[in-house]
C-alpha cells in the first residue's frame, strides 16, 4: 500500500498525516458552521428590517457616505441576542465617509408571529448617534 510506511505494520496512515487532515477538516467544519450561522441571521427578518431602515434613512447615509458596507456580526459579542420573542444586535456598518454600529432591538409576540422592530440606531465610531427607528 502506498501510505505503509513499514512493511506489516497495522498502522497504514501515519500519525502525523491523521492529524493534519483532522485540523484541515475540523477547521473547515468550524468555518462552514460560522458562515451558515452568519447567513441565518443576515436573511432573517430582524436583521433585514433593520438594514432597510438603515438604507432608507438620508441622515445616516450622509454620516456613513456611499456606498453602504454591511459587516457580518461578531458572533462572540455577548450583546448580539436571539431568543424565541427578543432580538438584539450590534450589525457593524462603514461607508466612505465613517463607520459604526447599528444597534437593533427588534421583538414578536411569539415564536410564529412575525418580527417587529422596537429601535434602531446608528453610533458612529466618533460617539455620535443617529436615532434611525423608534417605535
Amino acid at each position: 500500500m502506498m501510505w505503509q510506511k513499514y512493511p506489516g505494520s497495522r498502522q497504514s496512515i501515519p500519525l502525523g498525516i491523521k492529524v493534519l487532515f483532522s485540523g484541515v477538516f475540523g477547521a473547515g467544519g468550524f468555518a462552514l458552521v460560522y458562515y451558515l450561522i452568519q447567513k441565518f441571521h443576515s436573511r432573517s427578518l430582524y436583521y433585514k428590517l433593520a438594514v432597510e431602515q438603515l438604507q432608507s434613512h438620508p441622515e445616516a447615509q450622509e454620516a456613513l457616505g456611499p456606498p453602504l458596507n454591511i459587516h457580518y456580526l461578531k458572533l462572540t459579542d455577548r450583546e448580539n441576542f436571539v431568543d424565541i420573542a427578543d432580538a438584539k444586535l450590534k450589525i457593524p456598518v462603514s461607508g466612505s465617509k465613517s463607520e459604526g454600529l447599528l444597534y437593533v432591538h427588534s421583538s414578536r409576540g411569539g415564536p410564529f408571529q412575525r418580527w417587529h422592530l422596537d429601535e434602531v440606531f446608528l453610533e458612529l465610531k466618533d460617539g455620535q448617534q443617529i436615532p434611525v427607528f423608534k417605535l
